[in-house]
C-alpha cells in the first residue's frame, strides 16, 4: 500500500511530541521514533552480539533454553501464538531468539517478595555478549520510559500512568528470522499476526524489512526501515489504560526471500502487581469505562501459558 508509518522526532518540543504521539496512536498505533539519543554504536553492539549468538550451534544455545522465568533461548519453530487476539496461529513462528528481562539478583526485593518472573538472566558462554546486550536494553528502556511519561501528560493522567513503571517489567528480545521460501504456505510467518499484550514496544530493525502493520480489510502496511529509528507500537495495556483511545494494532513479520532478518525488541511494561483499568482522565460523561480492571501478572500468565510449554501448568 502507499500508506506509511508516521515519523516522530522526540527531540522536538515536548508539546509537539505529545501531540504527535497521541495522534499517531489514536489513528494507526505505530510510529517510527527518531531523535531518541541512543548512540548507534550501542544499537550496533546488540545486533553484533545477536548475530554471533544465533550463529552458535543449536546444542550450545540449548544449554540456556528458555526457563520458567522466561529467560534464555527460544528455538526456531517452538512458539505458537494461540492467544493472539487477531487470529490464533496455526503454525509455529519461524524465528529464534534470546530473551533477557530486568536483572533481579537472588536476594533482591522483587525475588524475595515473589514477584512473578523476577530472577536472574541466563547468559551464554560467549565473549562480549552480556555487556553490549545489557547496554542496549538499558538505553532503549530509558527511551521507552521517557515516552511513557509524555503519554501520561498527553492523557492528562497526572502521573497515574507513569507511576506504574517505577519498577518496570522489561523484556529484551534478540530475534533472528531465517529466510522463508516465497512459496511457503500462507500461514507460515516469522511472527504471526498479533497485538502485543503489554504497554509499549520499541523495535530496532535491520534493513531486511518484513514488518507489516494491519490497516483493515486485510490490508497491510510495510514498515520501511529507517536508519537509527525505533519502531514503536502500543500494546493492549495502553489501549486499556486509555479506555480504547490508543490503539494496539495487529502486526506481523513475513520474511520471504533469501535474506536473514534481525531485530532487537524492547518491551516496557508496568510492574507485575499493577492493576490496570481506564484512567479517570479517559472517562467522562460522554465516554464510560470500556474495560474491567485486570492485574498485569494475570495477563502475562495467560499469554505466556498459551504460547510456551515452560509456562503451562
Amino acid at each position: 500500500m502507499n500508506a506509511s508509518i508516521p515519523v516522530i522526532n522526540i527531540q522536538s518540543p515536548d508539546q509537539d511530541v505529545i501531540a504527535g504521539i497521541i495522534d499517531a496512536y489514536s489513528q494507526i498505533g505505530f510510529a517510527q521514533i527518531v531523535g531518541h539519543g541512543v548512540d548507534q554504536r550501542t544499537i550496533d553492539g546488540a545486533f553484533d552480539a545477536s548475530a554471533r549468538f544465533h550463529a552458535l550451534p543449536v546444542d550450545e544455545k540449548m544449554t540456556i533454553a528458555l526457563d520458567h522465568n522466561h529467560r534464555g533461548y527460544i528455538a526456531d519453530g517452538t512458539a505458537v501464538d494461540r492467544s493472539s487476539e487477531v487470529v490464533p496461529a496455526t503454525a509455529a513462528n519461524r524465528s529464534q531468539s534470546f530473551m533477557m528481562m530486568r536483572e533481579d539478583a537472588a536476594d533482591s526485593h522483587e525475588v524475595l517478595r515473589g514477584t512473578p518472573l523476577a530472577g536472574e538472566n541466563q547468559w551464554p558462554q560467549l565473549a562480549n555478549f552480556r555487556e553490549p546486550v545489557t547496554a542496549c536494553h538499558d538505553a532503549m528502556r530509558d527511551v521507552a520510559l521517557r515516552i511513557l511519561s509524555l503519554i501520561d501528560r498527553g492523557l492528562q493522567a497526572d502521573g497515574a500512568l507513569i507511576q506504574a513503571f517505577d519498577v518496570p517489567t522489561t523484556w529484551f528480545r534478540l530475534l533472528h528470522y531465517p529466510p522463508v521460501d516465497v512459496n511457503a504456505p500462507v500461514d507460515v510467518f516469522g511472527s504471526a499476526p498479533h497485538t502485543d499484550f503489554g504497554a509499549l514496544t520499541l523495535v530496532a530493525q535491520d534493513t531486511a524489512g518484513g514488518l507489516q502493520v494491519a490497516q483493515g480489510n486485510d490490508q497491510w502496511i510495510d514498515v520501511e526501515p529507517i536508519d537509527g529509528a525505533f519502531v514503536m507500537n502500543a500494546g493492549s495495556m495502553l489501549h486499556r489504560w486509555s479506555n480504547g483511545r490508543l490503539r494496539a494494532t495487529p502486526h506481523r513479520v513475513r520474511n520471504r526471500g533469501a535474506s536473514d532478518r534481525y531485530s532487537c525488541v524492547l518491551f516496557c511494561d508496568p510492574h507485575m502487581s499493577t492493576e490496570i483499568a481506564p484512567l479517570p482522565s479517559c472517562i467522562d460523561d460522554r465516554e464510560a469505562s470500556r474495560f474491567e480492571p485486570v492485574v498485569f501478572s494475570d495477563v502475562v500468565a495467560h499469554h505466556l501459558g498459551a504460547i510456551y510449554e515452560q509456562h503451562q501448568n
